[in-house]
């Protein structure tokens, strides 16, 4: 805990005195996030940093392996359709975000098995993503499978995000627009889904 409340001293010393009058409007007139990230919960990477989003400009929804779970409104607890819902419907977010990432350990899970110490709850939770792992499986020969199964379990997830209707209605209507894109946490590269299916560098605005 001493770490973290070092590091709490270093934001009241430095950033603090520099962004007082963002959090303070925040705290006045609310959020209004331009974008929301569902990315993994890896301590590598950082929704905020890989963007270089101030305070107030991104919600940021964090679980094993950036998964959406389908559309299913029941009494079970779903955190991660919580936050979509918070996000698009509350807030009106006009885009999202899957990000994933290279050396993702969940990915890792789906491809070879979860530890025996964590059946629980990851071994079901990746499940959803087997189409991923079917797909990464029968690629060619030389390529990297954990690196086409990550970025498979992104086009899964916007597959996903799909089945909620009222994000549905929102890309319909014009006003919502999803995004893949995959991390590389050795480069630093951002790679971005293209409408063919294939990840590349950004086009330069």
């Amino acid at each position: 805990m001493e770490t973290l409340l070092a590091g709490y001293r270093r934001f009241r010393a430095n950033q603090w005195p520099e962004q007082r009058r963002l959090f303070e409007s925040l705290a006045r007139d609310g959020q209004r996030p331009d974008a929301l990230v569902v990315a993994c919960v890896d301590s590598r990477v950082d929704p905020s940093l890989i963007f270089d989003a101030a305070p107030g400009a991104m919600l940021t929804v964090r679980n094993v392996a950036n998964l959406v779970p389908p559309y299913a409104p029941d009494v079970a607890y779903h955190g991660t359709s919580a936050a979509l819902e918070f996000g698009v419907r509350v807030l009106k977010i006009p885009r999202i975000v899957v990000l994933g990432h290279g050396l993702c350990g969940g990915v890792q899970s789906l491809l070879e098995g979860a530890p025996a110490n964590a059946r629980d709850f990851v071994e079901p939770w990746m499940s959803m993503a087997a189409p991923a792992r079917a797909r990464a499986l029968s690629c060619p020969p030389g390529e990297d499978r954990r690196q086409c199964c990550e970025r498979e379990v992104v086009k899964i997830s916007l597959a996903n995000l799909a089945t909620f209707p009222w994000i549905a209605q929102g890309i319909a209507d014009g006003w919502l627009t999803l995004y893949g894109a995959w991390f590389d946490i050795h480069t630093g590269v951002l790679l971005i889904l293209r409408p063919d299916g294939s990840f590349g560098l950004p086009e330069t605005v």
